[in-house]
């Protein structure tokens, strides 16, 4: 006769379901924490003035409506503010690549005395708060004559995006193999060549997501565009500015017309997000 089998605990496979159920409810509670004023703006945006101005407020609008989004782009600055955006987002991503994809690199592949030291004081430049950076700088725009430009705005993004460039790119490039460097230097190819021809298109949907987190991070950024122009703002810092005096319609367009091109961007790119830190998606 065979011997009976003890019973089966299901313990631990209870605890691993409770666990993963946890999880689970977390993830859902963080999600509605971040989608719920986002959907609230949303509706409000898309509601007419009497909608948002009634009183008491309903949930779902009873009447929706382009008016509220329609006289915010009407609003004086609004299209000039939203252009300055675009221009500064633009050149601090091409700027922060410049100036960081090559330093990643060197970190990525070479060892040399201080390295540890020299990625702890890259990351004490975005310890510091944005006012610390913003007045000086602002001081030295204003000797120079380059204060209410772009160019100002610019070089304050550059200088907050730099660090994350910096160690994001340098995680990128580890993740690319060096024995497909060598081999192409094999061949015939020099240090650089097989850095631009071999390392760089493999390591390209990281960089193009260190890219977009880069705009995002510049497009999002208004302290500083605050301190640096005065007539040239951003569009963030535009609404920042206008909210002491704006109508509440004019601050739920505003908040709307911020929101969407960060979330647009980010779904974008979300497939490539993990490779921002070396992973492999399979």
């Amino acid at each position: 006769m065979t011997a009976a089998l003890p019973p089966i605990d299901r313990r631990p496979l209870r605890r691993r379901r409770w666990r993963a159920a946890g999880v689970q409810f977390a993830c859902v509670l963080v999600s509605a924490f971040m989608v719920v004023p986002i959907v609230l703006i949303a509706l409000a945006a898309f509601s007419s003035r009497d909608s948002i101005d009634a009183y008491p407020k309903t949930l779902i609008p009873r009447q929706f409506s382009t008016e509220t989004l329609s006289s915010f782009f009407h609003a004086t600055g609004t299209f000039p503010a939203l252009g300055n955006s675009i221009l500064a987002g633009l050149y601090t991503v091409f700027w922060s690549l410049v100036i960081g994809a090559p330093a990643g690199y060197a970190l990525a592949r070479y060892a040399f005395r201080g390295k540890d030291a020299y990625r702890l004081f890259v990351l004490l430049v975005r310890a510091l708060p944005i006012v610390v950076l913003s007045v000086p700088l602002a001081t030295v725009f204003l000797r120079l004559r380059l204060d209410d430009t772009v160019l100002a705005v610019t070089l304050v993004h550059t200088v907050l995006a730099l660090p994350t460039t910096v160690l994001i790119t340098a995680g990128i490039f580890v993740a690319v193999p060096t024995d497909l460097e060598e081999a192409a230097q094999v061949f015939g190819c020099s240090r650089r060549r097989a850095a631009w021809q071999v390392v760089v298109p493999l390591a390209l949907p990281g960089l193009a997501a260190s890219a977009i987190f880069t705009f995002v991070l510049s497009w999002n950024e208004i302290l500083g565009a605050t301190v640096v122009t005065l007539g040239h703002r951003t569009l963030p810092a535009q609404v920042l500015t206008a909210l002491g005096e704006a109508s509440t319609p004019y601050r739920f367009a505003g908040g709307f017309a911020l929101i969407v091109p960060a979330l647009v961007f980010i779904l974008v790119i979300r497939r490539y997000l993990l490779n921002m830190w070396g992973t492999t998606l399979r």
